[in-house]
């Protein structure tokens, strides 16, 4: 290891001291400022005021001017993320005396800090498929990734191969979907000069693309019997061959799928090979539905603002507590991607910096309700029904409260009911304005 590597102290920027470069116990400090822009600004500033004893090497995020001008005004060195592995060598070599093995771990450690950043939550559901992604990406076996549409899963795909020992090399992904049948061989496997009227050139396919990295096959359930049957010579003999080529090509590469159905009924139906399922099916990761893990919405929302505030420039916005219950009582069909594209129009709509629970555009005339199951479950049919009942007035008289901030004549309005009559189950419930 480098000299004092194997005591290097780690920090967030949140609990960042001075302390750090003002007692001279470290041969080298990293600033990684991929994310917390202005975190990492305000750290460059400090800098141009105080003199350190300790040489500091930031990595950056591409294409931020006024990060980059606040970091090269301070920092010793600096490298532009995503980066190359010889390059980061050859940097931090010039401070430390390591090898290349040493310099190596310390990129492997950067490479899995910034790749966990990209999945934000905090629910154990979801906790859950960190634990696996880690564990994953150590591997080299062909992983399947399942669940809704809009959980993720092509995000999973990637932070999976940025902890592998194959995050130098590309990350290819290959919507099965899109793909006519009749294009999938040439698209997926490429062709040689001749094989076809317009084929001038020897062209290279997705996976000749992919040497040496990953190739993530989305909505693998999508591609037709025949196409399926390439995909597995690939798993089985990690070699294909381009479309009117005689010679086989070794294909130096991970495979890892997706789908959001269940590939056990396909295969029942005979629709999806059950020899390429069990190819597959070696490392399984399901990603949960948004509602399977609500206490990270809230969470997920703020991130959101705060990344789409930063993109097109707008001051920053604080999410309001009616908001976040709104959010939270949703079902979210789309899950985060819907989630997204809710809080996008939220910020682009809303003029003031808090955004309010009516900001919240849901596409849904009907407030969605969701019903604790545990204050229904070990009851008898009477009792759970009137539980359910309960528990559906309250979370929809709040729900509305929320929505039209208080005011209970136009929650009473929407609701189809005598205003005096909604009053008392605001008053009941004890929602939001219900003195109004």
């Amino acid at each position: 290891m480098c000299p004092g590597w194997e005591n290097a102290r780690r920090t967030s920027w949140d609990s960042f001291s001075p302390e750090y470069l003002r007692d001279g116990k470290d041969a080298l400090v990293i600033a990684n400022a991929v994310s917390e822009r202005e975190k990492a600004i305000g750290f460059f500033r400090w800098l141009r005021e105080h003199s350190v004893s300790v040489p500091v090497f930031a990595i950056l995020p591409a294409e931020d001017g006024t990060l980059l001008k606040a970091a090269t005004e301070t920092v010793d060195d600096f490298l532009l993320w995503p980066v190359r592995p010889e390059e980061l060598s050859q940097r931090i070599g010039r401070f430390l005396a390591c090898g290349a093995r040493d310099l190596n771990e310390i990129e492997a450690s950067l490479t899995a800090e910034i790749g966990f950043e990209q999945l934000v939550g905090r629910d154990p559901a979801f906790l859950k498929v960190l634990g696996q992604v880690s564990m994953f990406g150590a591997n080299d076996a062909p992983v399947l990734l399942t669940g809704e549409t809009g959980t993720g899963k092509e995000l999973c795909a990637r932070v999976t191969h940025l902890l592998s020992k194959r995050h130098r090399g590309p990350f290819i992904p290959v919507d099965c979907g899109a793909l006519p049948d009749h294009l999938f061989e040439n698209e997926v496997f490429g062709h040689a000069r001749g094989a076809f009227t317009d084929a001038r050139s020897d062209q290279k396919g997705l996976v000749a693309l992919a040497q040496g990295g990953t190739l993530f096959l989305d909505e693998i359930d999508s591609l037709s019997l025949t196409a399926q049957c390439k995909v597995l010579r690939l798993l089985q003999e990690h070699t294909y061959r381009p479309l009117g080529s005689e010679v086989f090509k070794r294909a130096e590469v991970r495979i890892i799928a997706a789908t959001n159905r269940e590939l056990e009924q396909l295969v029942e139906q005979k629709v999806f090979r059950s020899d390429l399922y069990f190819r597959i099916n070696v490392l399984r990761i399901r990603v949960p539905a948004l509602r399977e893990r609500r206490s990270d919405i809230a969470l997920l929302s703020r991130h959101f603002i705060e990344d789409i505030c930063k993109t097109v420039g707008a001051p920053k916005k604080l999410l309001s507590q009616a908001a976040a219950r709104k959010l939270e009582l949703y079902h979210w069909p789309g899950n985060v991607r819907e989630l997204y594209n809710v809080m996008q129009r939220a910020v682009l709509c809303s003029p003031a910096m808090q955004i309010a629970a009516s900001a919240i555009d849901l596409n849904s005339s009907s407030v969605s309700v969701v019903v604790d199951e545990r204050e229904t479950s070990g009851h008898d049919f009477r009792t759970a029904k009137r539980c359910a009942i309960q528990s559906f007035e309250r979370e929809y008289v709040k729900q509305l409260m929320e929505k039209h901030e208080g005011n209970v004549t136009r929650a009473a309005r929407e609701a189809g009911k005598d205003r005096r009559a909604f009053g008392r189950l605001a008053s009941k419930y004890r929602a939001p304005g219900a003195s109004a």
